[in-house]
């Protein structure tokens, strides 16, 4: 049977309500959502890290960093290596400032 990652928001959900964990969750928060939007533009579009890696001049390591939110505070991604990975995914990045409510 094959899971639609429904245990990961299950597991997700409960995890959160730990409030250190939370804590934690909610600094990287835009760096996991980022990494989410990623991994499932490329599966929706059935395109390889090999392929995004390829149409980026890019290896695939550097890829999956992207993918993976590794990247941590020390290495985090610049907007012009988001901007060659959405292009490379036939796609355009956007970038918006909201105001704090």
């Amino acid at each position: 049977m094959k899971d639609n990652g429904s245990w990961h928001g299950k597991l997700r959900a409960k995890a959160l309500k730990n409030p250190e964990i939370l804590a934690e969750y909610e600094q990287f928060k835009l760096e996991f959502e980022l990494a989410e939007q990623l991994k499932n533009i490329c599966q929706k579009m059935k395109i390889s890290q090999e392929a995004v890696a390829d149409n980026m001049h890019s290896s695939k390591s550097a890829v999956s960093r992207l993918k993976s939110a590794k990247s941590g505070p020390k290495h985090s991604p610049s907007i012009s290596a988001l901007k060659r990975y959405a292009e490379a995914i036939g796609c355009a990045l956007e970038i918006k400032l909201k105001p704090i409510m």
